[in-house]
């Protein structure tokens, strides 16, 4: 009997360890933190296949658009060693007048996207890219991922502006359109 009671305890044990190992694993990809949401979100429905037209600098964006206004802006992919952020399809985008580290000839440096010769301008020359829901919320999900970018692309963003008291803009975006490299700017985009 006491050898029998023993079995039951154990099997019992057994059992108790395999179903929290088993309930841990399947909780454990919905709240892992680096679980990519992007398969659940369609990021094409926030590509843009045309360029918005009258598209602005993002120097000329932080100097004249208000808050909660409709912007277009122009800008790289850039700012610092890391221009994402991380978990959220947000990223900083640079003033296509400042020179990364790879537009000047014999630099270089392995993260040209940090615009470290240029970091005296960069709090006036960049902005921050938010993609967001219908409700205003950021995507939970990583932009390299949902829209396929990667440091220094030159993209156009349309969406709203959002100011803050140190004059830092922030673009809740609705659409990007991504140039082609090498694509000239113009007055008139």
């Amino acid at each position: 009997m006491k050898i029998h009671m023993t079995l039951v305890a154990v099997a019992g044990s057994l059992l108790l360890v395999t179903g929290c190992a088993q309930e841990s694993s399947t909780t454990s990809s919905a709240t892992d933190p680096n679980h990519s949401a992007a398969s659940s979100i369609d990021g094409s429905k926030y590509l843009l296949t045309a360029e918005p037209a009258n598209a602005t600098t993002v120097i000329e964006a932080r100097e004249k658009s208000e808050d909660g206004a409709d912007v277009a802006l122009v800008g790289r992919i850039g700012g610092s060693e890391s221009p994402w952020v991380d978990g959220r399809a947000a990223f900083s985008i640079v003033d296509q007048t400042l020179k990364a580290c790879s537009d000047i000839p014999g630099d270089e440096c392995e993260t040209p996207w940090d615009y470290c010769c240029e970091t005296h301008k960069l709090p006036s020359s960049t902005a921050l890219v938010k993609f967001v829901d219908q409700e205003g919320r950021p995507l939970k999900v990583d932009a390299r991922e949902l829209l396929n970018l990667k440091e220094l692309q030159t993209v156009v963003v349309r969406g709203k502006a959002k100011r803050d008291e140190a004059g830092n803009l922030t673009v809740l975006a609705s659409g990007l359109f991504v140039r082609e490299s090498g694509k000239p700017v113009t007055s008139d985009q």
